[in-house]
């Protein structure tokens, strides 16, 4: 049966190979664009331009690998692009991983941005636009790099984790509101929901069990997420946050590009002498990290002396709390980048 595990050592020797490669060799690009039941792909091969369409099942991935061979199209000459869509990409992802082809992942809202303004929109045109895209940025475009098997699983298991927590949340959330204006209420539903809660609870726990085991039997992972929660603040799952999101730290060229894909730089915006608005952070962020971050930065200025004493110093020469909160969770995106670099674990200083 075919398997959707996206990484092998040997895959991942060959991108970081092919990572490196001059990009200008490219003849043919191809641009892919997925929804759950087909993908429509474009390819461009000089002038011309040919669309396709297959179902997004195992035979159509084969089917798509098999025309570019009929068409006399090299891999080896091909880049493949497609937008990220989840779940719904893994089986182009993953055929294209076996066949070692040079393909990119790409953000939608960066290859939408950069075509300029568009009219008209269905799967046929966005396959072209996407080719279009790679063929027109492909000099700047980085290859994809597979994610190890480890972080795909922990990743699984933290959004089940997620969806529990908030759904715990929910249910809790009713009577404990209407405790506080007729307890009698209030009372009657939570005995309601009591058996419901524990259950969850249970399962909570369970799966920290099954997410703990997962990082103590991965030498790597485990070293990263010790080092990460070696800063104060960090808690285990903050660290597993930036381990998946990053690749193991790999996916950025220094921190300050980090915590701007975290959501906490903030930037500035004037224009001339009539907008002079005060910096702030951008919206296009990672909302996870900027959560997890947040109560990391509320657990560090109480137990960390040093970012203690630079939020009461601020705070007393009259800065915003939020603004120094910030700065706070910036300074805690440096610190986990730094230890990871220097495979050292935080020294705490005293203030």
């Amino acid at each position: 049966m075919f398997s959707c595990r996206l990484c092998s050592n040997s895959r991942i020797s060959h991108f970081l190979n092919f990572f490196i490669m001059e990009k200008s060799d490219f003849k043919y690009f191809v641009g892919v664009d997925i929804s759950k039941k087909s993908f429509d792909i474009a390819i461009i091969e000089g002038d011309d331009t040919a669309s396709f369409v297959f179902d997004n099942s195992q035979k159509g991935t084969r089917a798509f690998i098999r025309l570019l061979k009929n068409r006399g199209i090299p891999l080896e000459k091909t880049l493949v692009c497609l937008e990220h869509t989840g779940i719904y990409g893994r089986l182009v992802i993953a055929r294209l991983l076996e066949k070692q082809a040079n393909f990119c992942v790409e953000m939608s809202l960066r290859i939408i941005r950069s075509l300029g303004i568009q009219r008209g929109k269905n799967d046929r045109l966005d396959a072209i636009r996407i080719a279009r895209y790679a063929a027109k940025n492909h000099n700047e475009m980085e290859l994809y790099r597979p994610v190890p098997e480890i972080l795909e699983k922990v990743n699984a298991l933290l959004k089940v984790r997620d969806q529990l927590v908030r759904f715990r949340a929910d249910l809790c959330k009713h009577p404990n509101e209407l405790k506080t204006f007729d307890p009698e209420l209030g009372k009657l539903v939570q005995r309601h929901i009591k058996k419901t809660t524990k259950c969850l609870n249970d399962e909570i726990r369970r799966m920290e069990g099954e997410i703990e085991a997962l990082v103590l039997s991965d030498e790597r992972l485990n070293t990263t997420v010790r080092l990460a929660t070696s800063v104060t603040g960090i808690g285990m799952f903050t660290a597993l946050y930036f381990t998946i999101y990053t690749n193991f730290f790999t996916k950025y060229e220094n921190p300050k590009q980090l915590a701007c894909y975290c959501g906490v730089v903030p930037f500035e915006h004037t224009s001339g002498s009539s907008i002079q608005k005060r910096a702030r952070v951008h919206h296009m962020a990672n909302k996870t990290m900027k959560k997890q971050l947040h109560m990391c930065a509320l657990a560090a200025v109480r137990h960390d002396p040093e970012l203690k004493a630079y939020y009461e110093r601020k705070a007393e020469e009259g800065k915003n709390k939020m603004l120094v909160l910030n700065n706070v969770r910036n300074k805690l995106v440096l610190r986990v980048c730094a230890v990871v670099k220097r495979q050292t674990p935080y020294q705490k200083s005293v203030a």
